[in-house]
């Protein structure tokens, strides 16, 4: 029996499939899911079983819908700036979680739910989603990343537009503004998709995914210096056993056998 209320967990071939399951409220990010994401993340930062992540919603209607209205509608100065920092946190953990991250979208990806997809790695949308910060729209603005990761994806003056407007895009924009790498016919064929991608890069050796990831993030932090960050990454690729092990898979003209080490 699952330890938790609100997700689905399933691992297959070292994919750790997370299904928010609400679905009778479209998938909504309450409380108790933020905190169940939280742990459920952290556990597979250590689980050697699970190399890569997809994170999807229940049902075809919803991703995720958005934040939980109810429990938003409470909200005042001291417990909102609590609320924001929450999300926040559990947003930063899959955004620098070691292994790639895909969300899958399936219908409605709205506010915090646009907002747990822009913290992913990759997002691969089926034909039917539906994107946007529409916070404006409830007196609000975007509170778990969605100012700063949008901005990074699609540009500072359409992320204006977008979140200014609470404007919602379908999938096919989504993808010209680079905010999906890819749409499918179907969310079958969303995961198949993601599938693949895990796979292609489940190839290649753990660690050196592991610090592209930190590399590429540091490029979107004003504190850290991303070319410092990419040297002394390159560096420790280079004591690596993988990095023996590619270098002379290539030369022996044969598929190297990657252990992460």
């Amino acid at each position: 029996m699952s330890k938790y209320s609100n997700l689905q967990i399933e691992v297959t071939d070292q994919i750790q499939t997370i299904n928010i399951n609400r679905p009778e409220k479209l998938n909504a990010l309450n409380i108790k899911t933020i905190e169940e994401l939280k742990d459920c993340i952290q556990t597979a930062y250590d689980d050697g079983e699970v190399k890569g992540i997809i994170i999807t919603g229940t049902g075809e209607k919803s991703f995720v819908a958005g934040a939980d209205i109810k429990e938003i509608a409470d909200l005042n100065e001291v417990n909102a700036r609590k609320f924001s920092e929450n999300g926040q946190e559990v947003f930063e953990l899959i955004e620098k979680c070691p292994k790639p991250v895909i969300a899958v979208i399936n219908g409605y990806a709205l506010g915090g739910g646009m907002e747990l997809a822009l913290a992913c790695h990759l997002r691969v949308a089926s034909e039917n989603a539906i994107m946007g910060l529409p916070e404006v729209t409830l007196g609000i603005i975007p509170g778990y990343g969605g100012t700063q990761r949008l901005s990074q994806l699609v540009g500072k003056g359409k992320a204006f537009e977008l979140i200014m407007t609470g404007e919602k895009i379908d999938a096919t924009e989504a993808f010209r503004l680079g905010l999906v790498n890819y749409v499918c016919k179907s969310i079958d064929l969303a995961k198949t998709k993601s599938t693949d991608i895990l796979n292609k890069i489940f190839e290649n050796a753990p660690l050196a995914i592991s610090m592209t990831i930190d590399c590429i993030n540091a490029a979107f932090l004003p504190d850290e210096d991303g070319y410092l960050i990419e040297a002394n990454s390159f560096a420790n690729c280079c004591t690596s056993e993988d990095f023996h092990e590619g270098t002379k898979a290539f030369l022996e003209k044969r598929k190297p056998n990657f252990k992460g080490k």
